[in-house]
């Protein structure tokens, strides 16, 4: 019978903690404590990074004491750190640059950004992802909406990632697409309660610890707005280009002008904008009908002097398609719908960063 939340929470609370006293379950250190209906047990310990050397004495001892226990099928346990003040031995020291760093195999990197959610950022990632692939390109997805992760169930992904030697993560793959998302790790209907420190942690794992092997490029499906994801990607890894996606809603494209400077700030190019819910066709007169306007995105990119990519229509099968794990360029390859995406991965392709 699979372990109990209960049996791993009395586990984990026999776990002393060596910094702020008491158990490592009542001083707060884990956080996110996932048990699936398998007995897989899933946390993050959030640490102080000056006593890294003791917390890892604890995962171990926390590691060690779960696998002993009946009913666990599985132990996960990712660490991650506050920032705080150097000790003053140290400040007299300045460190080392840092800049942008290449993710080992990876040639390219694009962010698929918007301004606000609901805009199809992540029907645009995965049908993108998926036509690149169609061209023949090494093609990884990586998920890095945290709050709201989408792509396994759009790329009819399921399964837990392996970690074979407790270090790094091996993705999983679907219509040719190497991804890896934060919501293989937790239940369909469990919100993740993170921090920004904690955000900033695992997006840096999901980028340096994942087995991504040789990659032409991965697209990044950024969650909505201008926050600490954003900025994490743009300062840890060299990303050659953005997309933004927006419907042609003033709302919307208020708030994309915002990821649009966000990016400007950050020295990421713009490599275009997409204009998503463009229009929509009646299925039974055929009439058109922009419901949320129409020329929005397209007069803003002309403004940017950045290239409209696509303006991709408001369409049912467009979203069946996602729902149902096979997006539009893979179940109807040849479909009106989807030659726009097509049209984009091909224009990426002649750009170089594809």
């Amino acid at each position: 019978m699979p372990a109990s939340r209960e049996t791993v929470q009395a586990v984990l609370k026999s776990i002393a903690d060596p910094v702020a006293g008491g158990d490592i379950l009542s001083s707060g250190v884990v956080r996110a404590l996932n048990v699936d209906e398998a007995g897989a047990v899933r946390f993050v310990m959030e640490i102080p990074p000056s006593a890294s050397t003791a917390y890892t004495k604890i995962k171990d001892e926390a590691e060690a004491a779960l696998k002993a226990t009946e009913g666990v099928t599985g132990v996960s346990i990712v660490m991650t750190g506050h920032t705080e003040k150097a000790p003053p031995e140290l400040r007299t020291r300045k460190a080392e640059p840092q800049g942008p760093q290449k993710i080992p195999g990876v040639n390219h990197i694009i962010a698929i950004a918007s301004g606000k959610g609901g805009v199809g950022k992540s029907t645009v990632s995965s049908n993108l992802a998926c036509a690149l692939a169609q061209q023949g390109r090494r093609v990884g997805l990586l998920d890095a909406d945290v709050y709201g992760p989408s792509q396994p169930r759009m790329l009819g992904v399921s399964g837990r990632p392996a970690s074979p030697d407790g270090k790094t993560i091996l993705p999983l793959r679907n219509h040719g697409v190497t991804m890896m998302s934060i919501g293989l790790m937790t239940n369909d209907d469990q919100a993740v309660v993170w921090r920004g420190p904690m955000l900033m942690g695992a997006l840096q794992q999901m980028m340096m610890q994942v087995q991504w092997g040789a990659l032409d490029v991965l697209l990044v499906d950024l969650p909505p707005g201008t926050g600490d994801v954003q900025m994490t990607l743009s300062q840890k890894a060299q990303v050659d280009g953005a997309i933004v996606v927006s419907t042609p809603q003033d709302v919307a494209l208020l708030d994309a002008r915002k990821g649009i400077d966000m990016f400007k700030q950050l020295n990421v190019p713009l490599l275009g904008m997409i204009e998503n819910m463009s229009t929509h066709i009646c299925s039974a007169c055929g009439h058109e009908e922009h419901v949320f306007g129409h020329g929005g995105v397209a007069s803003e990119a002309a403004k940017l002097g950045v290239p409209l990519l696509a303006e991709i229509p408001l369409d049912l099968q467009i979203r069946l398609a996602s729902d149902g794990g096979a997006p539009i360029v893979v179940s109807q390859p040849d479909s009106g719908q989807a030659k726009a995406f097509h049209d984009v991965a091909a224009a990426l392709v002649a750009k170089g960063v594809a």
